[in-house]
């Protein structure tokens, strides 16, 4: 026994001799590059020597493992920590980790992202790195089947933001035991206390009323710590070990100080801070490492049969993406999700084909976002759909998967006022927009069910954030099935020389219809469906220039700031030659009514274009 007591003090001394130098480097890079969070780091530095030492099962030396755990920087601004634990582990050099800490051209940025091999996703905005933890757990549980555990270490500030509840709310609703969220509750925040403060008793009834298990842990007590993770791994739920800490930890001058949030230590106190802390030491990591798991190869499976449809009939495009999901089922790592609207979006058509491969998010859509580009980070192929109004509680979460270099689709359903009666609340007038915004995002308008399947096809392994918007309505067919709609091409559909008529989705109806209207007045309107609006095609839009002596008439169902207008206007910019644009879009504030209705009170119906081409022609 004595021998035994005598090892564990050993292995405290260990673990106490490498919070240090977690503690020291922090201090360190982030003095070197006069910019950080070095007193956010500090507090959870004990937390990661246990967790890395004794629990973390990753090989640093090949972060491919399919069977390596998932460790997740949710705090992301106390990137100084994660890097430490990288040079810890062998990971990084020294000089790697002082010289380019936050420089130009750094793989070492203010927050982490996957530049760096070790880092699954970016973080940094708050309330993100839980949630995504809840997709790779959902993979681990659900699809992959493998022993692997996420650990994500989030701050106490965060945990006043929403979508951590959302993502504890669906770890319990999936009974997530591979997944464990240690919680810094340093007691301060940016600008001073966060509002629960040390208060871990109300935290932990919080996370238990999740569906969470919660341990209560002093979060410098090392034992303590080893005892609550191991009971983290071994828990058959999610866990929340809710650790008590001090902000600026090891640093007596900077302890518990409301002052020091984000702010690198002077030279002379960092000089002071190391000396206090033992100097610099040279401690290498082993951890344990997990089995190797067996590498998974491309996806195969047979070439999909994709939904065919008949010309004129009249097909809902959100009825089009549902059978185009469930065909493109076969292939195993196609996943679904959807926001408790899946009989609205047609996801629905998937989850019946492919139960073990549909996760529900209820009403969260940040968490469906999040979800999803957790479950890409395990190689799956994510579509995500909700109504294309409800993105926009999710637009943070969209704006960081492109910082996390994710490849997700995402589908809106009951975009414009073209949904009619529901009134603005349920229209999605912001989408291509905000979408378009996005860094590397592809952003598709399919008029028809045809166009729809073929580009969903092609979004099974585009790169980015792609979204697709479809209609609530039926409209007709207008192309022959297996006809090309290559992303950033278009369709011209009616040839014309006196004014080109351009629409996306539910517009290129009515645009048609006013080209019949306007041939029989004599004036010979083009007709050119610009279904892909990010990348647009710029050609198609010369074309329509040349041939109409730069008379353009744009419709689009969407506010007119940022969306369909916007792309034309944007790629004919540099033009030397006239243009002239009448830029038809919703341009007040909808209300209840019938589709037809709706398109007439806001100017995009085709008594507006056919007046609108009249002034132009």
């Amino acid at each position: 026994m004595e021998a035994e007591r005598t090892l564990r003090d050993e292995e405290l001394a260990g673990l106490a001799e490498l919070a240090a130098q977690l503690r020291v480097d922090a201090i360190r890079c982030s003095t070197r590059a006069g910019s950080g969070h070095p007193t956010s780091s500090l507090s959870a530095a004990d937390l990661l020597a246990v967790l890395i030492s004794r629990h973390l099962r990753y090989d640093w030396s090949f972060p491919g493992n399919r069977a390596n755990d998932h460790l997740i920087f949710s705090k992301g601004h106390a990137s100084p920590l994660l890097y430490a634990v990288f040079r810890a582990v062998g990971a990084i050099s020294e000089q790697e980790l002082l010289d380019t800490y936050r420089q130009a051209g750094s793989r070492l940025q203010g927050h982490p992202t996957p530049v760096l091999p070790w880092v699954d996703v970016a973080t940094g905005s708050l309330g993100q790195g839980l949630p995504a933890g809840v997709g790779i757990a959902l993979a681990g549980r659900y699809l992959d089947r493998l022993p692997f555990h996420v650990w994500v270490l989030c701050g106490d500030s965060e945990m006043a933001e929403g979508s951590i509840w959302e993502a504890l709310d669906k770890a319990g609703h999936y009974g997530l035991r591979n997944l464990t969220a240690i919680v810094d509750v340093n007691r301060l925040g940016q600008r001073g206390a966060t509002e629960l403060e040390w208060d871990l008793d109300t935290y932990r009834r919080r996370v238990e009323a999740f569906g969470c298990r919660g341990i209560v842990v002093d979060g410098h007590d090392l034992g303590a710590i080893d005892e609550a993770l191991g009971q983290a791994r071994a828990a058959t739920g999610p866990t929340v070990v809710l650790a008590r800490t001090v902000k600026g930890k090891g640093v007596p001058e900077i302890e518990d100080s409301p002052d020091w949030h984000g702010k690198a230590l002077p030279a002379d106190l960092a000089e002071r801070a190391v000396t206090a802390l033992g100097g610099d030491r040279r401690i290498r990591v082993r951890a344990p490492r997990p089995e190797p798991a067996p590498p998974t190869g491309a996806p195969t499976a047979p070439a999909p049969t994709l939904p065919t449809y008949a010309k004129g009939d009249k097909v809902a495009v959100r009825n089009a993406y549902g059978d185009a999901l469930r065909a493109l089922g076969g292939r195993p790592d196609v996943v679904v999700l959807d926001g408790e609207v899946s009989d609205s979006t047609r996801a629905d058509k998937f989850g019946e084909a492919y139960p073990d491969r549909f996760f529900e998010m209820f009403i969260a859509e940040q968490q469906m976002v999040a979800a999803a580009v957790g479950l890409q980070v395990r190689g799956y192929r994510p579509f995500a759909a909700t109504f294309a109004a409800f993105l926009s509680r999710a637009y943070d979460f969209i704006r960081m998967a492109a910082i996390s270099q994710a490849d997700i689709v995402l589908a809106g359903s009951h975009a414009g006022v073209e949904i009619g009666p529901d009134g603005p609340s349920q229209m999605g007038l912001e989408d291509l927009a905000a979408l378009r915004a996005v860094p590397g995002s592809t952003v598709l308008c399919p008029s028809d069910a045809v166009s729809c399947v073929a580009l969903v096809a092609q979004l099974l392994d585009r790169e980015g954030i792609s979204y697709l918007r479809t209609t609530r309505g039926a409209y007709p067919v207008l192309y022959d099935n297996g006809e090309d709609f290559p992303i950033g091409g278009s369709k011209l559909l009616r040839e014309g020389g006196d004014v080109a008529l351009v629409g996306a989705g539910v517009t290129v109806h009515t645009c048609l219809a006013a080209a019949d209207e306007l041939a029989r007045e004599g004036i010979d309107a083009r007709v050119v469906d610009l279904y892909s609006i990010k990348p647009v095609d710029r050609q198609r839009l010369l074309d329509a220039v040349h041939a109409t002596g730069g008379r353009l008439v744009v419709v689009e169902d969407h506010y007119p700031e940022g969306g369909l207008g916007s792309a034309v206007l944007e790629s004919l910019a540099d033009l030397a030659e006239p243009v002239r644009v009448a830029h038809l879009a919703v341009r007040g504030l909808p209300g209840s009514g019938t589709p037809t209705q709706q398109m007439d009170r806001a100017g995009i119906g085709v008594t507006a274009i056919v007046g609108a081409a009249r002034a132009l022609a």
